[in-house]
């Protein structure tokens, strides 16, 4: 059973207490450290075989809240952290099986600290959560993704699988 959402204000305060505010991602600053990131990422991809390249919806959300910790409230030992350059051995290989059985290119924009779990965001605007006990949706857009990762809830992706789906 899913838990109630959190509202854009609640995830906004969320956001703020740590140090995020409107605007972020057109900073100069904010832009270049996610320039930055994005190329060890799309660097480290292309060294495992597996190819990854950001497109703009990727490039703002990073530049939104690099750089940034939010603890969740729920759990603050656990925190959502905007690095994609943050990944383990192969994980190139299992975003492309994900992206495969989803239908869309994924690209990853930040991790959990604890879980070390991967957050994706798909071309679609869906955020994904890839953990060692598998695929999770965060939710269809940036907002329902930012109050699935601060209340810890998520429901599993396969229900967003296209792979040996008919297509319309």
């Amino acid at each position: 059973m899913r838990r109630p959402t959190a509202t854009r204000d609640e995830i906004d305060a969320w956001l703020t207490a740590h140090g995020w505010h409107p605007g972020r991602a057109n900073e100069p600053r904010n832009l270049a450290r996610a320039g930055e990131l994005l190329a060890l990422r799309v660097r480290d991809a292309a060294a495992q075989g597996f190819p990854l390249e950001p497109w703009d919806a990727v490039r703002r959300f990073v530049a939104s809240y690099a750089d940034l910790a939010f603890p969740m409230p729920r759990a603050p030992e656990r925190a959502f952290r905007a690095d994609p350059s943050f990944g383990y051995a192969g994980d190139a290989e299992d975003i492309a099986g994900l992206a495969g059985d989803l239908g869309q290119p994924l690209f990853p924009v930040g991790w959990e600290t604890t879980e070390m779990g991967l957050v994706l965001l798909d071309r679609t605007g869906r955020f994904f959560y890839l953990h060692g006990t598998g695929p999770y949706f965060l939710g269809g857009d940036e907002t329902e993704a930012l109050s699935s990762l601060m209340t810890g809830d998520q429901e599993d992706a396969e229900h967003h699988f296209t792979r040996g789906r008919p297509t319309p």
